[in-house]
């Protein structure tokens, strides 16, 4: 059997200079400038699928579609184990629904999953990932099934965390705003790392001036076992 090649995943999100998503309250609107959000459409607009958490939905209720630049709306993912993203949210409402695909795991009540395809939602069961959550391979080797070969993954951080600790990130694309929170929500969680020589690094990195902030643009590397062998001297 032919296997299905999983897509390509970008990650991108804004970041204070301190590495803070969002205040402790969650509050992120608005970390980057302006002219760096229209970045952020531009690279929906240039992948198949555009991927977020549940608590991303809850907190911000976003319409992830492409607004400020040109091209057509993603498919839209929403990684919720057990269906809490509500009927009336902006990725299902309005007809919404018929382009966003919900990925939950058995958690997910039977009957919230039969009100979301009612409304023209996608419920894809998935395995359950150690940590109770949706695991990820198997979410990103169905989307391949479904024709989709880029992914734009705009978080939250325990999302953003999963996908690179199970070294599912190609490329990430890293707004830093001028600002400093000081406490804070994290961007990136722990990732086991416990010396330089084991971390993940960026090649082939662009640095582009934007509004204001800073785009940091590389392709993902993880270190081998030989390498950090290496690395540690």
């Amino acid at each position: 059997m032919e296997s299905i090649e999983r897509p390509a995943v970008t990650v991108s999100y804004a970041q204070t200079l301190d590495g803070r998503l969002a205040t402790l309250d969650g509050s992120s609107q608005w970390i980057s400038a302006p002219d760096t959000l229209c970045f952020s459409h531009e690279l929906r607009a240039s992948h198949d699928a555009v991927m977020v958490g549940a608590g991303t939905v809850a907190r911000d209720d976003p319409r992830l579609t492409v607004r400020l630049a040109p091209g057509k709306n993603p498919l839209r993912v929403v990684v919720d184990s057990s269906l809490r993203t509500p009927m009336d949210a902006a990725v299902l409402a309005g007809g919404a629904a018929r382009g966003t695909i919900l990925a939950v795991n058995g958690r997910a009540p039977e009957g919230r999953r039969r009100e979301a395809e009612s409304l023209g939602a996608t419920v894809l069961r998935l395995p359950p990932a150690p940590d109770g959550g949706v695991d990820l391979g198997a979410l990103l080797g169905r989307l391949g099934g479904l024709g989709v070969r880029s992914v734009m993954v705009e978080g939250g951080a325990a999302l953003i965390t999963a996908l690179l600790r199970e070294r599912l990130v190609d490329r990430l694309a890293v707004c830093v705003a001028p600002k400093i929170l000081g406490a804070g929500i994290e961007a990136v969680g722990d990732l086991g790392v416990r010396d330089l020589a084991r971390s993940i690094s960026l090649t082939d990195v662009t640095f582009t001036p934007r509004g204001g902030d800073l785009l940091l643009d590389g392709r993902v590397e993880y270190p081998t076992y030989r390498d950090a062998v290496s690395r540690a001297g």
